[in-house]
């Protein structure tokens, strides 16, 4: 037999279309009184008519909304259909509900400014032709909400700002984003769209807490993966981690945090303040050393420091509470069984060396990093070469414009050597960050710094 949805119910909310430069919205003006059909019905015949064959399809859902109204003499409900009042119902569903003791009866609700989605919002607040585009996609970090918006939908950016903290619990803050980037930090000029004008956020990602002012450093929410994938790959035994822009310590902090030893560098002092304070807040001081220097300063001094400032070599792992408590009780027993003579220890505890050497350099400014990678000509003097018997990883992120594969291995691969001034003769690995704009991607080429480039 088949079932059929009556006439489909408008549950959108009503138009309420703005100027520019309309300042704040009437939530009242939203407002939709939808009218259907209901089945009264005892309550105890409630579930029965929600999983009846012959009301299939008939009954009304809506997100967030409950289908079955209690009524004030509590001994029976209303069961809402999505069925106007001057639908006609399937005989069959008729005759169901005459079985079963219910009538049909017509009722009334109102869904508010407060139901809808902010998208849904939007849709009926911009004017028609700047619907189809509506800027819903924005970027969270901590309380902030952060857009790009394009110029046609700047006169509506209070109200945008308006809905997407109204719609957002978490949301305080709203900032566009400005097309000036500021020349020597490389982090975006922004205005105040809506809200508070608190701009220090506290953003959790990779088990690490970050602090910092969104107006005064790069952050981009955006690259947490890429963040938590070259993390993965860094070991604490290999040797230590040198960040060239580190900023306020998204590859740094996490990898102190997994027991690495890290040198983290950054141009902007105010990047290097949060990241000092992040270091702090994560409880890796020990492990993190911070440096306000050009980026080909930090590279041609990072080995020669590692070497002349070791770090403590690793120690393995925390035991966490529960291993502590088991050796204890272990102890103990042992100690119970009469077991006045230890055990013999044949564990010599072998003195690791120090970590001296660098064992990867993170390049994470995607822009100009290539630039960069001459200054690795000569980075190891002839003393260290004892060191270094294995040459320093080098991940350096960079754009591209060309989206086919094959042919942004090719001009990355070209552009890295160029400036390397050396081939790395495919030895070499890439992998494919994310899309920028239509026609720039973000790759994160990886390799083994060249023997001839290192002691050049």
């Amino acid at each position: 037999m088949a079932h059929h949805s009556c006439s489909n119910l408008d549950t959108s909310p009503t138009i309420n279309r703005i100027t520019a430069g309309t300042t704040a919205i009437d939530k009242d003006a939203y407002t939709k009184n939808v009218r259907v059909q209901a089945i009264r019905i005892a309550a105890p015949k409630t579930g029965k008519i929600l999983r009846s064959q012959e009301l299939k399809g008939l009954v009304l859902e809506l997100p967030k909304f409950s289908s079955v109204v209690r009524e004030e003499n509590d001994d029976s409900r209303l069961v809402l259909l999505q069925a106007k009042p001057e639908d006609a119902l399937p005989s069959t569903a008729l005759k169901f509900v005459d079985e079963e003791g219910g009538t049909i009866v017509p009722y009334n609700f109102s869904l508010k400014y407060d139901y809808w989605t902010a998208d849904e919002i939007l849709q009926a607040t911009l004017p028609e032709e700047l619907r189809e585009e509506s800027p819903t996609g924005f970027a969270i970090t901590g309380h902030i909400a952060h857009f790009n918006l394009r110029d046609e939908y700047l006169p509506f950016k209070k109200i945008i700002g308006e809905i997407v903290i109204d719609k957002n619990k978490r949301i305080r803050t709203v900032v566009n984003k400005l097309d000036n980037i500021h020349n020597e930090f490389r982090f975006f000029e922004m205005e105040l769209v809506a809200g508070d004008a608190d701009y220090v956020v506290e953003h959790h990602e990779s088990d690490c807490k970050f602090t910092f002012d969104f107006r005064e450093v790069y952050w981009n929410s955006r690259l947490h993966t890429e963040h938590e994938r070259l993390v993965s790959i860094f070991k604490p035994e290999d040797g230590i981690i040198a960040d060239v822009f580190a900023g306020v310590g998204p590859f740094a902090v996490p990898a102190a945090k997994k027991g690495c030893a890290v040198l983290a560098n950054d141009l902007n002092p105010n990047s290097v303040k949060w990241l000092n304070k992040n270091s702090e807040d994560n409880k890796v001081g020990n492990l993190l050393r911070a440096s306000c220097e050009d980026g080909r300063d930090f590279i041609r001094g990072a080995a020669r420091r590692a070497y002349d400032e070791p770090f403590a070599a690793y120690a393995g792992p925390k035991p966490n509470r529960r291993q502590v408590r088991e050796e204890r009780r272990r102890r103990l027993e042992q100690q119970g069984e009469g077991a006045a003579r230890p055990e013999p220890d044949d564990t010599v505890t072998v003195e690791k060396p120090p970590r001296n050497r660098i064992a990867h350099f993170v390049m994470n400014l995607p822009d100009t990093a290539i630039d960069f990678l001459d200054a690795f000509r000569g980075v190891l003097s002839r003393d260290l070469r004892g060191v270094y018997s294995e040459l320093p990883m080098v991940h350096c992120h960079c754009f591209t414009r060309f989206l086919d594969l094959a042919d942004a291995r090719a001009d990355i691969e070209k552009r890295v050597e160029s400036a390397l001034g050396a081939s790395l003769r495919g030895n070499f690995s890439l992998h494919f960050v994310r899309s920028v704009a239509p026609n720039k991607d973000m790759y994160c080429i990886s390799f083994r710094l060249p023997e001839g480039v290192a002691f050049q």
